[in-house]
Parts: C-alpha cells; sequence; structure tokens
C-alpha cells in the first residue's frame, strides 16, 4: 500500500519562464529522469517540491521539524477541504435547517397585521401637517398617493412609488424621513439622485410585505427608475422584532462575496446590506453566519430552490449586524487524498509532530491570490502611491485565468471601452467591476477607482504586503535561531501585568481584511490544548537575557509585527529583514509619500502575530478508498438530507407496519487512529453515519479491494489569522501551491508537477 521501491519521477522548473507554447498546457516541460529510491523514500521528491517559487516568493520556505514528511493530494476536491465557523459562544456553525421557523413566521405576520390596520384609517390631519413641512405640491401627491394605497384592487400588481420635489437642504430631507417613519408606519422613503448635483428627491413607497397577495415591489431596476431601493427600512418590520435576520450561509466552491452578491441580487438589496465575521476559502465547502438588515426570513429560504452550490437556513432575528473578526474561529476537516510513505509510522510521527510543535504560522498564498498578479505587489504600488500602476495591475491581462476572464481583461486593454468590458467581466470580479463603474463616471480618475472597491478588498492589497514582510521575516528567524527557544531580542507580550491578559479577537487591520482564510479561528474546547489568540491593547517587549534565565518565556510566545505606526520591531537582527526588503520595494516604514491614510503604512496601526501555531482537538484517521469522486467526509448538506431520509423512512415502517432494521451495508473503518485523541463531537455522527456506500467497501471489508488507494482525514480548529494550508505544508513537508499531484499507476506511483493556479 505504500510507495514502491522505485518510481519514475519527471521534474520541471518552477525558476525559469517557461515557453509560451506550454502556456495553456497542464504541465511545465523540461526533462525527464528517472530515480531509483531505496526502500521508498520521498525525500529527493520532496527536497523538489518542498518550496515552488510561488512560496518561496512569499517568504514561504522554512519547516518546524525535520521529518521527512509523504506525499498527499490537498484539495483534489472542494469537499476535502470543509470549513465551519466557531462562533464567539464557541459553538461549531453548521447548516442544519433549511426552513424558517414557525415564530419568525408568527411574528412577521402579526406585524403585517399591524400595518394593513392603518391602512383604512383618515389621515388628513397628517397631510396637512405634510403640507407646512413640505409643500402643497409634495401633498398632493401624497394624498394621491395614500389613497391609490388604500383602494388598490387585487387585479392590480403593482404600486409605483412617488419622487418628492427636488431638495438641496439635506436637513430638511431628513425631517422628511422622519415625519414618514412617525406619522405613516405603512410607508418607506429612500434618497435617489436629483435633476442635478446640488439636488436630490426623496421616494416613497409602499413597504414590502403590505398586500402581499396583490403587491410586488421588487421589479426589475427598468421599474425602478434604474434605483434601487436602499436597504434602510426596506421591509415592513415589526418593532418587537430584531432588525437583523441572521442565517447560515452553506457554500459549496464560491467566495464569500460571490455568495452574498449573487444572493443580494436575487433579493433586490445592496452588499452593505450584509455583514458576515469572516471570509472563507474558495476552494472548500463552508458554513459561517451571515446578517442581512430587515429581511423576512420566507425570502431567503425560498431561494434555496434556486441557488446553485449555495444554501441558506438556520434563521433567526438579531439586534445588531455581525462585523468582521467576531468570530473565535474555525473547525477544518480536511482529507488528504493519495498518501504515499514509507511506512504508517511516518504519517504517525508527522501527526504526532504537527499536534505537539505545531507549525509556523505563516499567511498563506490565498493571502497573495492564486492569479498571476500577487496582491502583495499591488499593495506595494499602493504604498508608494501609484495609483495608475494599481489600477492596471488589477486590470490587466494575466496568466492562469479562464477564458471568459482572460478576453474581457484583453479587450478592456486593446480598446479601453468600459460598458463592453463590463458586459463581459464575470460579476465576482468584484474589484475590476468596481473599479471600471467608477472610471466610467470619473474617467482619469485611478485614486477614486481604487476607493470605489469595497473596503474589505481595497484594504486586502496593503494587508497583503505587511504579510509579505511577515513571512520573510518568521523565515528568517527560524532559520537564524531555530524552532526551540526564545533568544535575547525576540520579541514577546508582557506579562507583568494581570491587565494584561489574552483577550479574544483582533484589531481593526485584522478586521478589515478579506483573504480566504484569515478568520480561520480558533476552537471551543478550552480542554483541547494551547490557546494564543491575537490580543487587542496589550504591551510587548524584547526579551532579555534575564527573562531566558528565569524561563519567563518559551518559543510559544514569540510574535513578530505586522509593519504599522504603533508597532514595535524585534531588537536582534530580525528587524533589518523588514527594513531591507520595504527599502528594495521603495517603501520606507518609517514614512510615507502621500497623503491617503488607508493606503499609509504608517497611518495603519499594525498589529503582532505569533511565530508558532498548535491545531487545537487534532484528529487524524487513516482510511483506503477506490472512487476518489466519492467524498470521505460528510457535508452539512449531505447530513440534512440524510436526516430527512431517516425520518421518511421512519415514518414509511410505522405506515408498514415494518420494524425491521435495513441490513446494514458494510462501511468503511479507520486504519489506525491518534491513541491519546478522541473522535470528534463536531459533527455528531455515528460510525454507520460516516459509511461511502456498498458498491465501494464491501472490497474494503473483504480484504480483496484492488487499486484501492488512502487517504488521511485530518479535523482541527486554528485560531483567528491562521491558515489550514500552512498546517498541512509542515505535515507533508510539500508545497501547498497546488503543482504536485499524484497519480497511482498499478502499484506504481508517478509525480507530475505541473502550472495549473487553480486546484
Amino acid at each position: 500500500m505504500w510507495c514502491p521501491s522505485t518510481l519514475s519521477l519527471r521534474c520541471f522548473s518552477f525558476l525559469k519562464p517557461y515557453p509560451s507554447s506550454y502556456r495553456n498546457s497542464n504541465y511545465r516541460k523540461t526533462t525527464t529522469a528517472t530515480i531509483p529510491i531505496a526502500g521508498c523514500c520521498l525525500n529527493s521528491l520532496m527536497e523538489t517540491a518542498k518550496t515552488t517559487t510561488d512560496e518561496f516568493n512569499v517568504g514561504i520556505f522554512s519547516y518546524v521539524s525535520q521529518l521527512p514528511g509523504f506525499h498527499a493530494i490537498l484539495k483534489q476536491r472542494y469537499s476535502d477541504f470543509i470549513v465551519n465557523e466557531v462562533d464567539k459562544d464557541g459553538i461549531v456553525v453548521h447548516l442544519t435547517s433549511l426552513e424558517v421557523p414557525p415564530q419568525i413566521v408568527e411574528a412577521i405576520q402579526e406585524g403585517e397585521k399591524e400595518i394593513l390596520n392603518q391602512i383604512g384609517k383618515s389621515y388628513t390631519v397628517e397631510i396637512e401637517l405634510f403640507r407646512s413641512l413640505a409643500g402643497d405640491s409634495d401633498a398632493e401627491r401624497l394624498e394621491a398617493f395614500i389613497t391609490q394605497v388604500a383602494t388598490q384592487s387585487e387585479d392590480n400588481s403593482y404600486i409605483y412609488p412617488i419622487i418628492l420635489s427636488p431638495n438641496s437642504d439635506k436637513a430638511h430631507r431628513t425631517a422628511i424621513h422622519n415625519f414618514f417613519k412617525e406619522k405613516f408606519k405603512f410607508l418607506v422613503t429612500d434618497t435617489v439622485d436629483g435633476p442635478d448635483a446640488s439636488r436630490k428627491c426623496i421616494r416613497v413607497r409602499l413597504k414590502s410585505g403590505v398586500h402581499s397577495n396583490r403587491v410586488r415591489n421588487f421589479k426589475k431596476l427598468k421599474d425602478r427608475g434604474d434605483q434601487p431601493f436602499d436597504s434602510r427600512g426596506s421591509n415592513n418590520w415589526p418593532q418587537h422584532l430584531g432588525k437583523f435576520l441572521r442565517f447560515h450561509l452553506y457554500k459549496e466552491n464560491k467566495d464569500t462575496h460571490e455568495a452574498i452578491g449573487l444572493i443580494g441580487k436575487m433579493l433586490g438589496i445592496q452588499p452593505r446590506s450584509f455583514g458576515f465575521a469572516g471570509t472563507k476559502d474558495k476552494r472548500s465547502v463552508s458554513t459561517q453566519r451571515v446578517t442581512v438588515f430587515k429581511q423576512h426570513a420566507s425570502r431567503l429560504a425560498a431561494l434555496n430552490d434556486r441557488l446553485i452550490g449555495i444554501r441558506v437556513g438556520n434563521f433567526c432575528h438579531v439586534t445588531e449586524k455581525l462585523l468582521l473578526g467576531q468570530l473565535l474561529g474555525n473547525r477544518f476537516t480536511i482529507t488528504l487524498q493519495g498518501v504515499v510513505a514509507d511506512s504508517e509510522d511516518t504519517i504517525k510521527m508527522s501527526a504526532d509532530s504537527l499536534g505537539k510543535r505545531g507549525f509556523i504560522n505563516y499567511f498563506g498564498l490565498q493571502r497573495f491570490g492564486i492569479g498571476y498578479m500577487p496582491t502583495h505587489l499591488i499593495g506595494a504600488a499602493l504604498l508608494r502611491g501609484e495609483w495608475k500602476s494599481a489600477v492596471s495591475m488589477i486590470l490587466d491581462p494575466r496568466e492562469g485565468e479562464r477564458d471568459v476572464v482572460r478576453k474581457a481583461r484583453e479587450y478592456y486593454k486593446e480598446s479601453g471601452d468600459i460598458e463592453g468590458t463590463l458586459r463581459q467581466l464575470p460579476r465576482n470580479l468584484i474589484a475590476e467591476r468596481a473599479i471600471l463603474q467608477c472610471m466610467k463616471k470619473c474617467p482619469g480618475n485611478y485614486l477614486q477607482a481604487l476607493k470605489a472597491i469595497p473596503t474589505t478588498l481595497r484594504m486586502m492589497y496593503v494587508h497583503s504586503y505587511q504579510s509579505y514582510l511577515w513571512n520573510h521575516a518568521a523565515s528568517v528567524r527560524v532559520q537564524k535561531y531555530g524552532t526551540d527557544e526564545v533568544v535575547v531580542g525576540d520579541l514577546v507580550y508582557f506579562k507583568g501585568d494581570d491587565t494584561e491578559r489574552e483577550t479574544l479577537g483582533v484589531n481593526s487591520e485584522c478586521e478589515d481584511d478579506s483573504c480566504d482564510d484569515m478568520y480561520d479561528c480558533s476552537n471551543s474546547d478550552p480542554t483541547s490544548g494551547t490557546h494564543h489568540p491575537e490580543r487587542k491593547n496589550t504591551h510587548v517587549k524584547a526579551a532579555t537575557a534575564e527573562d531566558i534565565s528565569l524561563g519567563n518565556y518559551t518559543i510559544d510566545d514569540v510574535i513578530l509585527p505586522l509593519p504599522g505606526s504603533r508597532v514595535s520591531y524585534p531588537t536582534n537582527d530580525i528587524a533589518k529583514v523588514y527594513h531591507d526588503l520595504a527599502k528594495k520595494d521603495s517603501i520606507n516604514l518609517a514614512e510615507s509619500v502621500h497623503s491617503i491614510k488607508e493606503f499609509s503604512i504608517t497611518s495603519i496601526t499594525g498589529r503582532y502575530r505569533r511565530v508558532f501555531q498548535k491545531p487545537m482537538a487534532l484528529e487524524w484517521e487513516l482510511l483506503l478508498y477506490t472512487d476518489g469522486s466519492i467524498p470521505l467526509a460528510e457535508m452539512d448538506l449531505e447530513k440534512i438530507a440524510k436526516d430527512k431520509s431517516k425520518h421518511l423512512f421512519k415514518e414509511e415502517k410505522r405506515a408498514n407496519g415494518n420494524e425491521d432494521k435495513n441490513p446494514s451495508d458494510c462501511m468503511r473503518q479507520p486504519m489506525s487512529f491518534q491513541n491519546d485523541i478522541h473522535p470528534s463531537t463536531d459533527h455528531n455522527e455515528t460510525e454507520d453515519e460516516r459509511g461511502l456506500g456498498k458498491s465501494q467497501s464491501n472490497s474494503f471489508c473483504d480484504s480483496t479491494s484492488q487499486g484501492a488507494q488512502m487517504a488521511l482525514k485530518l479535523s482541527f480548529t486554528l485560531p483567528a489569522s491562521s491558515y489550514a494550508t500552512m498546517a498541512i505544508r509542515e505535515l507533508l513537508k510539500t508545497s501547498t501551491s497546488g503543482e504536485c499531484q499524484c497519480v497511482n499507476v498499478g502499484t506504481w506511483s508517478k509525480w507530475q508537477i505541473y502550472g495549473s493556479r487553480n486546484f
């Protein structure tokens, strides 16, 4: 089952540009060599594949342990990488229901009845008061509108909004908005553009939900005068109900921004109406919490029949919006397929080392983008004030993207046609579309175009450059001083005051982040291991010889700064790494060349990050499989379907009077398990529930399986800002760039390293 005594190894160079004829192929061609390997060892392969230029160029080139590692395929399928958010109460977030709770339905219905009762009354007094506030023409317009609402026939399908007279006085417009909130609770107002830049108009419309059987307030944009309704008071909302609907977002192979953008488009609301605690890796199956302002759960639940790769459920109402960073962490369930090692002991030692010693807490490759234009290079351009250059980096054609994206970029590069490019550009390219939309209105204003990118995305570029410097500093720290002891000059959190106890959370820089698994966070189980969350408002110090002799600090306490105006640097040689790298990029970490605060290194506070991180509640098991297309870990949506199927089966048995149990299928069994670790309780699954099906597992149980392969399934929790891919990198001693894959052929193994950027 393990690696054969010899293998054919095809090595490909990542250090030189490859010919253009190979840019669209699955591999980069150089030379082929057959290397005999005594016993198995994959050391030669591992040395070849340890660090690709992708990881090396962003400072990832060291390990904690010197164990040889082994080969496995990371993210062969997105279902191999399951992420469940851990909320601030320590609860692992799962999607368990797609239905709207009855209590929410009842509360909404009561609110609608209250509003409907207001429509039939006389509003003569209120209209006269409004006349004194807004004038005769607007009062008459409002009176006609209210009459239409009160007498609307059930055969009519839509009551169109009215637009009040243009008004340049913002305070007066605010008074009108407040008047409607107080006097006309069945109406809602928002502000739209007026006839010129100095004046705006107030739009008045019927709240959605009123006359729900005969009114459709969410028409196409053309029926709204090309102005979408904003999120203020967008629904008929009972006063006793929280203004934010919280739900669990389950997504497969979708970016968080992409999924929320799609839901918002289908609901007819803007992205700013949503809130979430952190973005998740696109190439994954993830479940996280999301809030949306004043939306009915029934509207979101109805989307489940239309959404592909996305589901929403577990609805409840809360009083506050979710903000970035409001989570403890994420629970990961990762399946590594195609495992090949010289022995099972190699895997056991590697897993044991990962649990006990942890990994270097690098920012993973997701932090720097998966395309051929790393985000830290864009961040460097922003820090230098090169606005036009930064815009070009974001918009220009790049290698490795889908044809539709590449063609859209090339079209804009050649023609400069913004409208035509927007028609071609996929909607998930949020930054690119935001820039083009702004440049359509403000040609040549590159700074304004950059500011049009949503905050969490545009700050990603500067944060990426901070991460680039941090990664290099961490690697040099490990190479120069090792992974066992604190050395003089290392930064640590000061322990001399009780007020400096650890607090959960991250500072403002982290909260603005939007990288894929920036917020993959910590475990809820206090017994699972040492938990070192990043702290707020704590002091740091450089370790002294006295600290080391007294044993005040351990290697787990060592931190390094992400550059900013309020951080200190180590007092040993590691500080020089930051300044030398920044100097090569024409950046001074102590001065800014421009006054745009959000793109200035001296205006960013900065923060600290632990150099070493241990995964918590680490569990693992080895599995045999024959069909790589069948997921080896159960996803939330599968559990819902299974529970529903079980319920229907039980009902059918009761109806038929048949209480006999189903013949049990032969299910997969773990080959080995860490002796000192207990099975996970996150999934609440029984042994039978984890089965892969009869056709696959019969041969395993009969010990006659042919062509079976090995998989390693791991579950663990990481604190905020730690990357699961970096834990896997330490385990395998292999690059996480997706450029190394293994295909077993009979009892032989051939490795091909190729240039695909997407797993």
